[in-house]
């Protein structure tokens, strides 16, 4: 028996020492952003957005913003267009919306009932009418097109009825429209 011919295990130890501990300092940093991910997560999916508006769906159409002679486009002294819609099982008041080009326009929505989706089919415009809450976007329209919007959230069994129009035109009549009716529809046009 030779023992001189064994090779020292020394290097091969440490070696493996250090492997360990740096598999274990990624381990652990990955287990911490894991973590700090779904922390994040939970925190913000059970927080109300940063800026939110509320609204009284009992009196929605009775008082306030969102009473019947305030819905449709309405031209703002600023040169832009604020929608105001109402969303209730299961139709969209106003029916027809009209909006013009180039031209930034924001939408204010409401629902007087139950959740219900918004949706303006071929663009980036797209909301959830949540009861009590009011939920706005802005938008921008390049070209006159007249487009469907259906309600995209499952509010009841008449859900598959429930779609209005949105009728983008030239800013130029629109402005037109805007002058001789304080709110512009498809009633207007």
């Amino acid at each position: 028996m030779n023992v001189a011919s064994e090779p020292a295990p020394v290097a091969e130890d440490a070696a493996g020492r250090i492997e360990r501990r740096w598999a274990l300092v990624s381990t652990g940093i990955i287990g911490l952003l894991v973590f700090l991910a779904t922390f994040a997560g939970a925190r913000q999916a059970s927080l109300p957005q940063a800026r939110v508006e509320t609204v009284d769906p009992r009196t929605l159409h009775v008082a306030g913003e969102f009473i019947e002679t305030n819905l449709g486009s309405a031209l703002e002294p600023d040169g832009s267009v604020t929608v105001r819609i109402v969303g209730q099982e299961y139709s969209f008041t106003p029916q027809c919306i009209v909006v013009p080009t180039d031209t930034l326009v924001t939408f204010r929505a409401a629902s007087a009932d139950v959740v219900h989706g918004f949706l303006i089919q071929s663009t980036n415009v797209n909301l959830m009418l949540v009861p009590g809450y009011v939920s706005t976007i802005s938008a921008r329209f390049v070209a006159p097109v007249e487009s469907a919007m259906p309600c995209h959230e499952y509010c009841g069994s008449g859900h598959q009825a429930m779609w209005a129009r949105v009728r983008v035109i030239d800013r130029n009549q629109f402005m037109k429209l805007a002058k001789e009716h304080r709110r512009v529809s498809c009633v207007a046009e």
